[in-house]
């Protein structure tokens, strides 16, 4: 096994930085960097110096045993001043090190999922984690890396590893003190894990829009004041605003926070009938994207001349109430009239969305679980048949286990006779 090293901290100049080294060599070569012996577990400050002798920095030096490390590994980090020039200095003198290379990139995190530090899901919040810009990303990501969803998916095929082995007890064990009928128990075990995993399967949808963000479009007529309202939201200057007709023809696309939510607004093309090609593009653009968004903001007083219909949610303002006499319901992206009230609306629509998703977040879970629901319904339709049609629901039971695999790791036919010999004394 190869000992890898990496700037763990971001590139650039900083306060400080940190290098990380894992492997069977990664105790040896920070204790040669320090010139002196390193405790297996500790922390120390030292002085880093290169082969010649020279000074490279001062810094602590944090080492950890395996397997209790964040790799399963021996770890060692160097906690060094952030300079681009001392960084470079120490990674030149670790590259030329025997028994060392640089890490490809996930190398660690790759690591600690091969010796079982972490399951797949913990991974992937992790990298969401890394990328969260949210409050609630930050959340979502936090609850995947501590294990729910693994939590959840153990428990599961726990359950299923318990109704198999009942079934493979009656099937391969007749003659010893096994129950008369386990349909019962199975039927309860199965009908718990497939209600949680339905739950779970219809939750991903929003689970998803909130690790990769809501679509809110605007949409009104030409000079209705989209862009206007868009910069005003964005706090920049992010579409041209004119007061021609067909200024914006493409959809312009502003990522923000809010309410700890990450919303993508998107400003697009007045519409309207119009001779012009290119703007008739833009304008067939802006509806497709309208009518594909999570949310839509209608900019008009008639939502009916725009040719997209409103679905449940979608919010109606009224255009430029600076320049109305009555303005109430209106907005005004000059003036900032209405702007709070409308980012409250969105705020707190999209929020109520948020409170109905489950744990699981992405395509890649809810395609496991849908697999899994799958061959449990098969085994479910099977099992009221009794006994002799035990081993078609087995088989289909462990159809549904190996797809929960892909969620948290794997299990063996040993699992499933581990169970049976201690809970029926089968082994005597």
């Amino acid at each position: 096994m190869d000992t890898i090293f990496a700037l763990a901290s971001a590139q650039g100049k900083a306060g400080v930085a940190v290098i990380r080294l894992s492997g069977p060599h990664a105790h040896h070569a920070a204790a040669t960097l320090t010139g002196g012996e390193l405790s297996a577990r500790g922390m120390k400050l030292c002085t880093l110096r290169d082969p010649s002798g020279s000074r490279l920095d001062d810094g602590l030096v944090l080492t950890f045993q395996a397997p209790a490390s964040f790799t399963g590994e021996d770890v060692a980090e160097l906690q060094i001043h952030g300079s681009t020039a001392s960084v470079n200095a120490v990674l030149r003198c670790l590259s030329e090190a025997d028994g060392l290379r640089l890490a490809n990139p996930g190398e660690f995190t790759r690591r600690a999922l091969e010796n079982g530090k972490m399951d797949l899901t913990q991974v992937e919040g992790l990298a969401d984690l890394i990328d969260a810009e949210t409050e609630a990303q930050r959340k979502q990501a936090q609850t995947i890396l501590a294990g729910k969803l693994g939590g959840l998916a153990e428990r599961w095929r726990r359950d299923l590893i318990r109704a198999a082995s009942l079934l493979e007890a009656v099937i391969d064990f007749a003659d010893e003190e096994v129950p008369a009928d386990v349909t019962p128990e199975v039927h309860d075990l199965v009908s718990g894990v497939m209600t949680d995993l339905k739950r779970e399967a219809a939750g991903v949808k929003i689970a998803e829009l909130i690790r990769t963000g809501f679509e809110v479009a605007i949409v009104g007529l030409p000079n209705a004041g989209k862009s206007t309202l868009l910069n005003a939201l964005a706090g920049r200057e992010a579409a041209i605003t004119s007061e021609y007709a067909g200024t914006t023809r493409d959809v312009i696309e502003v990522r923000m926070d809010l309410g700890g939510l990450p919303v993508t607004l998107l400003d697009t093309a007045g519409l309207r009938d119009t001779q012009d090609y290119v703007e008739n593009l833009g304008i067939e653009l802006a509806r497709k994207r309208a009518e594909a968004a999570d949310l839509r903001v209608f900019l008009t007083e008639s939502p009916k001349e725009l040719g997209v219909p409103m679905q449940d949610g979608d919010i109606q303002v009224l255009p430029k109430a600076d320049l109305r006499a009555e303005s109430d319901g209106g907005i005004s992206g000059k003036t900032g009239q209405g702007i709070d009230t409308l980012i409250s609306q969105i705020s707190y629509i999209l929020g109520h969305r948020y409170t109905s998703h489950g744990i699981a977040t992405r395509e890649r879970h809810r395609v496991a679980i849908v697999k899994a629901v799958d061959a449990l319904g098969s085994a479910m339709a099977v099992l009221e048949s009794g006994p002799d049609l035990y081993d078609i629901a087995a088989e289909e039971l462990r159809t549904a286990i190996r797809a929960l695999e892909s969620l948290v790791g794997r299990i063996d036919v040993e699992t499933l006779l581990d169970e049976i010999f201690s809970s029926f004394c089968l082994g005597k």
